[in-house]
């Protein structure tokens, strides 16, 4: 029997060679996977702020001001001070306008579990797509969008500082 073909195999080096593509392959599809959802998360946060703002344009037209805030934002990532904005652009009680629908996501209280009218009685502020909590300021800083106008402005993805404003998602 010495004429009998071998049967073909796989060397161990071969096989090591082959999954050590594989894991580099891996690892660059899923480090694009997390720039492309944090690049999704910085847009959908941008349009967030932008229809709050034209929601916030609204309500001044017909009040002939922004909603005030009780107290200033304090740029934690549970800052209620949003929770204005859930009043006065979404408010709960019957036969007022809503100049903004504020869609369960955005609320702090958003488990899936929780009916949407529920989740919008028990929020308290309003969060981007990273889990942080939008900031709202009326009269804004003169320093950013002036005293006539508001702020409105997140940090964006977790980690970055209270102070790297340039980093922020911001309306001014």
């Amino acid at each position: 029997m010495d004429g009998a073909p071998k049967a073909a195999a796989f060397t161990l080096i071969e096989l090591l060679v082959v999954i050590a593509i594989i894991a580099i392959l891996a690892g660059l599809l899923i480090q694009t996977a997390g720039y492309v959802q944090e690049k999704a998360g910085r847009a959908r946060a941008e349009a967030e702020i932008k229809a709050l703002s034209t929601g916030l344009e609204s309500y001044k037209l017909d009040f002939g001001t922004y909603p005030q805030q009780a107290a200033k934002p304090d740029n934690s990532d549970t800052d209620e001070s949003t929770k204005v904005l859930l009043d006065a652009l979404d408010p709960t009680t019957d036969g007022q306008k809503i100049y903004f629908e504020i869609p369960t996501k955005m609320l702090n209280s958003y488990p899936a579990q929780t009916k949407a009218s529920e989740a919008r009685d028990k929020a308290d502020y309003l969060v981007d797509p990273f889990g942080n909590a939008y900031h709202y300021q009326f009269p804004g800083n003169p320093e950013r969008s002036g005293e006539a106008f508001f702020d409105l402005w997140t940090k964006g993805k977790k980690g970055v500082s209270n102070t790297n404003t340039a980093s922020w998602i911001k309306n001014w």
